[in-house]
């Protein structure tokens, strides 16, 4: 079904529901700032949108007497124009670091998050210098933290693969017999889950969203719903069809679904849908028996996928194609067995013994 589906109907209406409560908070001026993003951006993006605002609004309330009685829906553009760059840097160093007056509250941001959170903000600037609304931008002349891009990407040699997926078949000499046991129910599940994301490269999400009908054993197909809402189909190999027919044909055939959660590929112990969360707690748990000193995540499933499939084609556009990326740079810039390759190559590609041409 893929998009189409029961679940992305009902995800997409509740997305759109939490949307229209935050919008209710928000004053007039950023709500038209958020509408206008409708065509373009995604309900997921736009309510991180609508929460990283309210975080300043709030902001602005607690630190600055004059609103601090204020209703934030009552805030106009004139809040806007008060704003000075000097305002803003100190509100980038609130949400890198601040503590409640009782000590009992703590946030804390890094550089990429707080990159994040002063996105919409300058947004909301430009929205209303571009329709005139206001004379100037602060944000403009605001620097953001400087990124570093990570040139030591976590993920999985061939070894560690093999070592997670005996961790999910036979477990380990350190688990008990409870735990084994617990083990044993969800096994076809779990090495089924994680054979396909190491096998396809498909996010956390995806998976979550999967219905039976979304996989074809015949062609060896699946039909997932990217992150931006579209749909794809990715083809996958024989390692993938076995351990997906072998729980489509015994765990999931004994399964009895919760109302509503009938045509998932994936369950939870109680019936529903296998939630996202879950999904992770049980790459977590098979990753610290295997893979005890690296941090395995969904994502880094797909980094190995990635890695390895680059390492075996040379092809980063394909890469870029079955992973879902919009932007061939951003293959580049995360799969950094790419710059690994390049480097190897260039081992043996200057030879002095070699006479000149």
């Amino acid at each position: 079904m893929g998009k189409d589906s029961e679940f992305y109907r009902s995800k997409r209406n509740h997305q759109l529901l939490r949307l229209r409560t935050l919008l209710d908070q928000l004053p007039g001026f950023a709500q038209d700032y958020i509408h206008s993003k409708e065509i373009t951006s995604q309900p997921s993006t736009l309510i991180s949108y609508s929460y990283d605002l309210l975080t300043f609004f709030n902001y602005i309330r607690v630190r600055n007497p004059l609103y601090k009685q204020a209703d934030i829906r009552d805030f106009t553009l004139e809040l806007l124009e008060q704003i000075t760059p000097a305002d803003l840097e100190e509100y980038q160093r609130y949400i890198e670091l601040d503590v409640s007056a009782d000590q009992k509250t703590i946030h804390e941001n890094g550089k990429k998050a707080i990159a994040r959170k002063m996105a919409p903000l300058r947004g909301l600037y430009q929205y209303h210098l571009k329709h005139k609304n206001i004379q100037e931008d602060p944000t403009a002349v605001v620097d953001l933290p400087k990124l570093k891009k990570d040139k030591n990407i976590i993920r999985m040699n061939n070894y560690e693969v093999q070592a997670i997926l005996h961790a999910i078949e036979h477990g380990n000499e350190q688990m008990t017999k409870r735990q084994l046991a617990y083990c044993q129910r969800t096994k076809a599940r779990d090495l089924a889950i994680l054979t396909l994301m190491l096998g396809t490269g498909i996010r956390v999400s995806e998976c979550n969203g999967l219905d039976l009908s979304d996989v074809d054993l015949i062609v060896n197909t699946l039909t997932i719903v990217r992150k931006g809402g579209g749909q794809d189909l990715l083809y996958f190999g024989d390692d993938v069809h076995d351990v997906l027919k072998d729980y489509i044909e015994t765990e999931r055939r004994n399964i009895v679904p919760v109302e509503g959660h009938e045509k998932a590929l994936f369950f939870s112990i109680q019936g529903k849908r296998i939630s996202v969360d879950a999904i992770e707690k049980l790459v977590k748990k098979y990753a610290q028996i295997a893979v005890p000193n690296k941090k395995i995540t969904p994502h880094k499933l797909r980094s190995t996928y990635g890695t390895a499939l680059y390492r075996e084609t040379g092809d980063i556009r394909l890469v870029a194609d079955v992973l879902g990326h919009e932007n061939v740079n951003t293959t580049i810039d995360y799969y950094a067995a790419i710059e690994d390759e390049h480097k190897r190559m260039a081992a043996n590609a200057v030879d002095f013994k070699r006479p000149d041409q």
